[in-house]
């Protein structure tokens, strides 16, 4: 069954580094980054930003609050 994010944890620079899944568990950027390309996590796609890395980000669907950067911290 795929998950959603329900949470982010951010870094001193406010780049998120962990996400909490709605099944409770906690994942790393990268491990977050995998399961949403192996259709794991639902709601969310990886993308490969100007600086050439790989970048996670919610759908597109014109609700501001659901993007990452947006969601509750934990």
């Amino acid at each position: 069954m795929s998950q959603q994010i329900i949470a982010v944890r951010k870094n001193n620079e406010g780049d998120i580094i962990e996400c909490k899944l709605s099944n409770g568990q906690v994942v790393d950027y990268k491990q977050a980054q995998a399961m949403a390309q192996n259709g794991e996590i639902e709601h969310v796609n990886v993308f490969k930003g100007r600086d050439g890395d790989m970048h996670l980000r919610s759908d597109a669907d014109g609700d501001p609050s659901n993007n990452l950067d947006n969601l509750p911290t934990f």
